[in-house]
């Protein structure tokens, strides 16, 4: 019997990520336990040492060594005596250490080339230094989208060859399906359902939600009294990056105190219900790598808006209405159109459930299998 291709799967980063690369690794290591069988054998490893996820500088410079002693030798270190063909890492960084493996990292976008500003400066030459020349060294590098490869390429000089587009699924999110729990979530935001519009992500400075505030502000103008408008997600820990007080700023100043909710963190299960309350989702950011709510939009059967930029019209497609990120009239005119046209919400609600189905963590998985077999 010939031996099995033999993946370990770093599942580290499940100890600290909490937005789309949660759950990236989620629900891959939900597919890859399914696909085990004689000819595939998955190892999942993870560090015994605790992951500090606090503020303090020096407890983080200690974090950063540890990150360091997992990637660079404990993890080759647990893949060699596992005998792992492939060492599969989806928080960027693979080992530079090849011990009789090959290494297949994701890159999930080039934000921190692109927005060096926003990352901690020990992270980003820690990441220059070891994560840039291990990507090279490892035979594929997986992007979520052409656009996401096209940024890559243009920043690292990694050949167009090695990097392959795999798209992304929905992520699966459990409402009940119950009234009564809908209705007390609800009612906990003084929200009604399919009066508001949606919004889900961290508030980073690319997310864009002061322009959407400034929109929304204009449609509020217009007389849709009962409207609201829902941002839900955690602030961010990385204080570069934040756009949370010029958020709260912006909601003061133009006297939205009363019709936008911020639900901070929220269980899958209370997003799920939030989705399938929604009117419609709206996705203002000016810079993606891929874009999961809109798939989770589409899942729930909620109208998409998105903005003309990076990966946001590749994954939405024709499901999707576009308008200039820049440009706050053009957002408010184009939520106004959703707003004002039933036969429209219907009609991208169909086109969303047949552009969902090109999606889906089980079609990743397979072609993962794909570039980890072709890379031995």
């Amino acid at each position: 019997m010939p031996k099995p291709l033999t993946i370990a799967v770093d599942v580290r980063d499940l100890r600290v990520a909490k937005t789309g690369t949660r759950t990236y690794l989620e629900e891959l290591c939900k597919e890859f336990k399914k696909m085990e069988n004689r000819e595939l054998r998955f190892h999942f490893l993870d560090t015994s040492f605790p992951v500090y996820t606090g503020s303090n500088k020096l407890l983080k410079y200690v974090e950063h060594a540890r990150y360091q002693l997992w990637k660079q030798l404990i993890l080759p270190l647990k893949a060699f005596f596992k005998s792992c063909d492939i060492v599969f890492c989806t928080d960027n960084c693979v080992p530079l250490l090849h011990l009789g493996y090959k290494t297949v990292p994701v890159f999930h976008d080039a934000f921190c080339f692109e927005s060096p500003e926003a990352y901690g400066k020990l992270w980003l030459w820690l990441y220059m230094k070891t994560a840039v020349p291990a990507a090279k060294r490892s035979p594929f590098i997986i992007t979520p989208t052409a656009w996401s490869k096209k940024q890559i390429n243009h920043f690292t000089q990694i050949p167009d060859d090695k990097l392959v587009v795999i798209y992304e699924g929905p992520k699966e999110l459990k409402h009940t399906g119950q009234a009564n729990n809908a209705e007390q979530l609800l009612s906990s935001f003084s929200l009604n359902a399919g009066n508001y519009i949606l919004h889900v992500g961290s508030m980073f400075k690319r997310k864009n939600i002061p322009a959407l505030l400034q929109a929304f502000s204009k449609i509020k103008i217009l007389g849709y009294s009962q409207l609201k408008l829902v941002l839900a997600g955690p602030t961010p820990a990385n204080q570069f990056d934040s756009d949370f007080k010029v958020i709260l700023d912006a909601i003061e100043a133009h006297k939205l105190a009363d019709e936008v909710v911020l639900t901070g963190y929220l269980s899958d299960q209370q997003l799920g219900e939030l989705y399938q309350n929604a009117l419609m989702y709206v996705f203002p950011s000016v810079n993606e790598g891929f874009g999961i709510p809109i798939l989770e939009a589409f899942k729930n059967d909620v109208p998409v808006l998105v903005a003309n930029n990076t990966c946001l019209p590749e994954v939405g497609g024709n499901a999707v209405l576009q308008f200039d990120p820049f440009d706050m009239d053009d957002i408010a005119k184009k939520i106004k159109t959703v707003l004002d046209d039933a036969d429209l919400r219907k009609d991208m609600i169909s086109k969303g459930q047949e552009r969902l189905k090109l999606f889906s963590w089980e079609n990743t998985a397979i072609e993962l299998i794909g570039v980890f077999k072709k890379a031995v």
